[in-house]
């Protein structure tokens, strides 16, 4: 199947960076801020999905976004092509640890 390169960076996205299993602090961040937090998240991480391993900078996304920015765009369809395993060890090879039964959006991690 092929996917449009945005649709394929929200693949990226979702998969390396909602399932690290993010807590919320501080004040929440505006819908211009959470955008502006999933592009820079996407540039940084669009490498993976030519298969390659995160870089250290796609691996500071990872640390640093906002689940809140993040878990609302994840429809169905969407997590349908992201494969948890995948994320679970890229997220992992970042130095997070991923929870286990982390609900974001339409993805459950196992």
């Amino acid at each position: 199947m092929m996917m449009k390169g945005t649709s394929w960076a929200v693949v990226v996205l979702v998969a390396v960076i909602v399932m690290g299993g993010y807590e919320v602090h501080g004040e929440a961040l505006s819908a211009a801020q959470c955008k502006e937090e999933r592009r820079l998240g996407l540039n940084a991480c669009k490498p993976v999905m030519y298969g390659k391993l995160p870089t250290p900078a796609c691996c500071e996304r990872v640390r640093v976004s906002h689940v809140e920015c993040v878990c609302p765009v994840i429809t169905p369809s969407l997590a349908a092509l992201v494969d948890v395993n995948r994320a679970i060890r890229l997220i992992e090879g970042c130095g997070r640890k991923v929870p286990r039964h982390y609900k974001c959006g339409s993805i459950t991690t196992p």
